[in-house]
């Protein structure tokens, strides 16, 4: 009798210990479905309004995704992220760049929204045999153009709006000989003025024309940045604060790539001197440690709307369908 109830007991212990081991490998499943059905380590996108683009942080972390992977329907997207905002005939589009899950190669796509808070996703604008991202939109006169990042081609090309803003035509090649990574455009002073990066995110060029199409000098102070993978690689549009002041966002690539984004205030740019300085003691954006941007933000775009209004979109990596509620973000100090 007593051998028969050691017997039960020892049986009953082991079952016991398969459940467990079972029930703890399911649930180790479950979470990780849980993941994955959220997003994990996906980049998304977020487009919100603010009073100033030096105060994005609180309302990245509030906001939910405007895009997801999730929204693109007429390729498979890993995810997407390098927004870009245009205004165009009462409707926001917003360009970005679409990571394609076969071809492992980054083309074009684009959403619309009327108000500015739902965007619905339209289609892939341009795809290349080589990889885009960073589609920099603007405008020049009455044409619409975009350069987007094509770092592997040792170019940097411009492409025109045939019909906004579904087709577009390669118009020219701006740069060459180098691989060109995120060029930024804008106008300043009569001149047009060009950043751009390295593939090691250390080092920030700068080159100037009189015309869009060239042909382009490098600035005599360039590289601007050198050995400095936390305000080199650009970050998105150069915008015009409402004091008239130039501002750049850059990335912090250190100690891992698209970590956070600084911004810089341009104090002198002309042919001959280049001189900037931090525009915040901390950094602009940075993640969440949850949701949607809980790992990474490595990108900005800001339109004024009206005196203390701005429209702004960013990217982030993390879990774009988490609801977890907020917690305080910590905002970490600018590098030097």
């Amino acid at each position: 009798m007593s051998a028969s109830i050691s017997t039960l007991v020892a049986i009953l212990a082991v079952s016991l210990l398969a459940n467990a081991a079972l029930a703890f490998f399911l649930l180790r499943v479950i979470r990780a479905l849980r993941r994955i059905d959220a997003g994990e380590a996906y980049w998304s996108i977020a487009v919100f309004e603010v009073e100033s683009p030096l105060a994005l942080q609180e309302a990245a972390n509030a906001a939910k995704p405007s895009v997801t992977a999730r929204d693109v329907h007429d390729v498979k997207a890993s995810f997407v992220a390098d927004p870009f905002l245009w205004r165009r005939d009462g409707r926001w589009h917003l360009f970005f760049e679409v990571m394609e899950k076969r071809r492992g190669l980054g083309s074009i796509g684009f959403a619309t929204s009327e108000d500015g808070n739902d965007f619905r996703y339209e289609k892939i604008a341009l795809r290349e045999r080589f990889h885009l991202s960073y589609p920099y939109v603007f405008e020049s006169g009455s044409e619409t153009f975009m350069v987007p990042e094509c770092g592997e081609t040792g170019t940097v090309r411009l492409y025109r709006a045939r019909r906004f803003p579904d087709l577009w035509d390669f118009e020219a090649t701006l740069l060459s000989g180098a691989k060109f990574v995120d060029a930024s455009l804008f106008e300043h002073g009569g001149l047009w003025w060009m950043f751009t990066s390295v593939p090691t995110h250390d080092v920030l060029r700068l080159h100037f024309s009189r015309s869009l199409l060239g042909p382009w000098t490098e600035h005599p102070a360039s590289p601007i940045v050198s050995d400095d993978p936390h305000a080199s690689r650009p970050a998105g549009r150069v915008i015009a604060l409402e004091d008239g002041r130039l501002l750049r966002f850059a990335q912090d690539d250190e100690p891992t790539y698209g970590w956070k984004v600084f911004a810089f205030a341009i104090t002198r740019l002309d042919d001959r001197v280049y001189e900037e300085a931090p525009a915040l003691d901390h950094a602009a954006l940075a993640p969440s440690h949850y949701g949607w941007n809980k790992y990474k933000m490595h990108h900005v775009d800001a339109h004024r709307l009206a005196p203390g209004r701005w429209m702004a979109c960013v990217d982030g990596q993390g879990y774009p369908l988490d609801r977890r509620k907020p917690r305080p973000a910590k905002t970490p100090l600018v590098k030097t």
